[in-house]
C-alpha cells in the first residue's frame, strides 16, 4: 500500500508543494513545528534510511540541495535552519517514506534535550 506520501507525490492528496521534480517532492507539513516546517521526500518510496542503497545517493543529495534552494526562496537561508531525518521507531519516524524535515523561521532550540548526569 501506497505512503501518504507517495499519494501526496501522485497529486491524489492535496499539499501545497514549494519544490518538486523528476527525484523529490516538498511540501509544507500540515501539523508544523515551527514557523517554517517543509517535508522533502524522495519520489520513490523508501520506508526508512535503514533499506537506502547506493543506487538512491543522487536522489538523497538532491533532498539537500532542494533544501538549500528551499531555504534560500523562503528566506530563511542566512539566519538559519535544521534538517531532521528520523529513522524507524526509537529514532521517532512516523511515516514510513523517507523523509527529511526542514525547520526555520524562528529558533528550533537546542538539537536534544540533555540528560541530567546521574
Amino acid at each position: 500500500m501506497p505512503s501518504i506520501f507517495s499519494k501526496i507525490i501522485a497529486g491524489e492528496i492535496p499539499s501545497k508543494k514549494v519544490y518538486s521534480d523528476d527525484l523529490v517532492t516538498a511540501f509544507w507539513d500540515i501539523n508544523p513545528q515551527r514557523a517554517v516546517h517543509i517535508l522533502i521526500v524522495p519520489n520513490k518510496e523508501i520506508r526508512t534510511v535503514s533499506e537506502v542503497t547506493a543506487e538512491d545517493e543522487l536522489m538523497l543529495g538532491r533532498m539537500f540541495t532542494a533544501a538549500r534552494r528551499i531555504a534560500e526562496d523562503l528566506g530563511i537561508a542566512q539566519s538559519g535552519y535544521r534538517l531532521i531525518v528520523n529513522c524507524g521507531e526509537h529514532g521517532g519516524q512516523e511515516v514510513p517514506h523517507v523523509h527529511m524535515h526542514l525547520l526555520g523561521g524562528e529558533s528550533v532550540g537546542p538539537m536534544l534535550k540533555r540528560k541530567s548526569a546521574e
